[in-house]
């Protein structure tokens, strides 16, 4: 398969995207482009395969409003076109581990016996008890791969993106929800056109060198 972006393409988005500060509030994402995000959202590779987690795009003003107290007062909750809480899940059960299953049959037709070696390896990894208390921990790993794979996809298309760890996932969790459903905020993600007045935007990158972090064995 041929590139689908050039080899500077990707690096001239990756070397554009920075952690926005200041967000246009009055520049919304047009819809087919937030669609193709959440699209790459979906389609983040996880561990199993089993997605333990879910993206929780708050669109209403209100309730943004709430959050950015829980979230040191950055105004990117607020401002950002887009703003997306990842939520990992808290415990994972045989149901869940089964609704995987029955959706590899419907999407690939493999037959359900097929799965049998499968299935046992997920529920011996997961729900032995040693399993269950390294669940929030697999999960919220889980959900960083998601996050990387959001900015990245966002830089490909020009929209700006600010992950954001400063936040009380405690609270998080109260005002949208999440406990009773079983999951816990883990990390969020702005999303949308940066405002000329982040100072921040015209700044070089700062990163080491690649021959102090990439290792050739």
């Amino acid at each position: 398969m041929k590139n689908l972006v050039s080899e500077n393409q990707l690096l001239q988005a990756l070397q554009w995207r920075y952690a926005t500060k200041v967000f246009d509030a009055n520049h919304k994402i047009p819809a087919a482009t937030w669609a193709a995000l959440q699209d790459a959202l979906v389609l983040s590779p996880s561990s199993f395969g089993l997605q333990p987690y879910r993206f929780v795009v708050v669109n209403n003003p209100a309730t943004r409003a709430q959050l950015m107290p829980h979230a040191w007062n950055q105004r990117q909750v607020v401002d950002a076109s887009h703003f997306v809480v990842f939520a990992g899940r808290t415990a994972m059960t045989e149901a869940e581990i089964d609704r995987f299953i029955e959706r590899i049959v419907a999407v690939r037709g493999a037959p359900r016996e097929s799965l049998g070696a499968y299935r046992a390896m997920m529920t011996g990894h997961l729900l032995s008890d040693s399993g269950q208390a390294r669940v929030p921990h697999w999960a919220a790993r889980q959900a960083y791969i998601a996050l990387g794979n959001l900015l990245t996809s966002a830089a490909i298309l020009g929209v700006d993106t600010c992950p954001i760890e400063g936040f009380l996932p405690a609270e998080f969790d109260k005002i949208l929800g999440l406990t009773a459903p079983g999951y816990a905020a883990v990390v969020c993600c702005a999303l949308g056109y940066r405002s000329t007045d982040d100072k921040y935007a015209g700044l070089p990158k700062v990163r080491f060198p690649a021959a102090d972090l990439v290792q050739t064995v």
